[in-house]
């Protein structure tokens, strides 16, 4: 995909498209933009659009970025490539499910956004819920979900009317509204799509992360894919914004393969490469951890009928 044109953002907190200072140039070309580099937990490559902070909030953005619709189509035909890590992903997902049920009564029905092969729709089913359903983008990912879930997942986007109102008693999101050009408008249509009293479970990158902060722009998530980087603070105000009220936030902790770690890890090509192959070969990369390691989590519940906004 080539002569990418790139587009101003704007705040979706504040609303304005100026007013922000610069913390990072930009450091890509126009090779950038292949389905491989926009494909799910790819090795780092520090790739990243000019990053920007909102003077008024806070928010962390790229700006400008490529269209919606380019965003659309790498993602569409981006591919699933850390089906090794799946096991330890659905163990993170599902410890935060359980700690949004506390806020559900009953839980029944749950929609995945960006839900990729199905593996936590799978997941929630073994904990009880009686309905799931997926939103994918990748039909290279959506394929690859097992029978039981795979014609519950639309491929395509989470837009208004997706769904009927009120459908859901629990919509989830993980590692998606970094990547998300129009996060506000994602919100709004979820807030229709829940019932009243139902909640977003949202889990992603945290900005303001001591690794984050350490790293800065050697960080994975100053990266190409990412339209936002939040901080706890930050996205407690987006879906404020939106209309929801936040029940419980704080820094996550995810289950991670050694393997995958060293993958993070701000190395040189020719050093990680040998590092992995040493870890894979000696069986010491299967070894799982959990870890505080630059991830937030958010639940947030729509106010019952009579609530004010």
């Amino acid at each position: 995909m080539q002569n990418v044109e790139l587009h101003p953002t704007r705040c979706p907190i504040c609303g304005t498209g100026g007013g922000a200072a610069e913390i990072y140039p930009a450091n890509f070309d126009q090779e950038a933009f292949t389905p491989a580099v926009f494909s799910a937990r790819r090795l780092p490559d520090r790739v990243h659009y000019r990053t920007v902070k909102c003077a008024a909030c806070g928010l962390v953005r790229s700006d400008p970025v490529a269209a919606a619709e380019t965003l659309a189509k790498l993602y569409a035909v981006s591919t699933l490539d850390y089906a090794c890590e799946i096991p330890n992903i659905r163990r993170t997902y599902g410890r935060y499910l359980a700690k949004a049920g506390k806020y559900l009564s009953p839980a029944g029905s749950l929609l995945e956004i960006g839900c990729g092969s199905g593996f936590f729709l799978e997941e929630a089913l073994e904990r009880g819920y009686t309905e799931v359903r997926g939103v994918e983008l990748s039909a290279p990912a959506a394929e690859k979900a097992v029978p039981a879930v795979r014609p519950n997942i639309r491929v395509g986007f989470m837009e208004p009317g997706s769904y009927a109102d009120g459908r859901f008693d629990i919509i989830c999101m993980f590692q998606v509204l970094d990547h998300v050009p129009q996060p506000a408008e994602l919100l709004d249509s979820c807030l229709r799509a829940l019932r009243p009293g139902g909640a977003i479970l949202v889990l992603n990158h945290n900005i303001d992360a001591v690794s984050a902060r350490l790293l800065g722009e050697r960080s994975p998530i100053v990266d190409i894919e990412h339209t936002f980087l939040y901080g706890e603070k930050t996205l407690a105000r987006l879906v404020e914004s939106r209309g929801f009220r936040v029940a419980e936030a704080g820094a996550a902790f995810n289950t991670y393969s050694l393997n995958y770690l060293a993958r993070l890890l701000p190395l040189p090509p020719a050093l990680k490469r040998a590092a992995l192959r040493i870890l894979e070969n000696s069986g010491l990369g299967k070894l799982r951890f959990n870890v505080p390691l630059g991830n937030l989590y958010l639940v947030a519940v729509k106010p019952a009928a009579g609530e004010m906004r």
